[in-house]
């Protein structure tokens, strides 16, 4: 699964549009909304959580942080292949 096979819903708590894409345990947020990180470019930004928990996540996150943002739609994808990798797990919407 990449970026383009993500459909983007409207989250009216945000005032924008996410995503959720679920690998295993692991669950990616990507969104993009006015205060998203890169949000107001046009750019995206994503979160990984486990459970109720968002998570840092090796390759996939910086040490200490639980998001990445200012991502192009390419990065995302690249993103979602390395959930591929860590995982084993293709993807599955939510």
């Amino acid at each position: 699964m990449l970026f383009e096979d993500v459909v983007m819903d409207y989250d009216d708590t945000l005032n924008g549009i996410q995503g959720v894409v679920e690998y295993g345990d692991y669950e990616l947020s990507i969104i993009k909304h006015g205060h998203s990180y890169g949000g107001l470019q046009g750019l995206y930004e994503i979160g990984v959580w486990k459970g109720d928990n968002q998570v840092e996540l090796p390759g996939i996150t910086a040490e200490d942080d639980s998001v990445k943002g200012y991502l192009t739609e390419q990065e995302v994808s690249a993103i979602m292949t390395k959930m591929f990798t860590i995982t084993g797990e293709s993807g599955k919407q939510l």
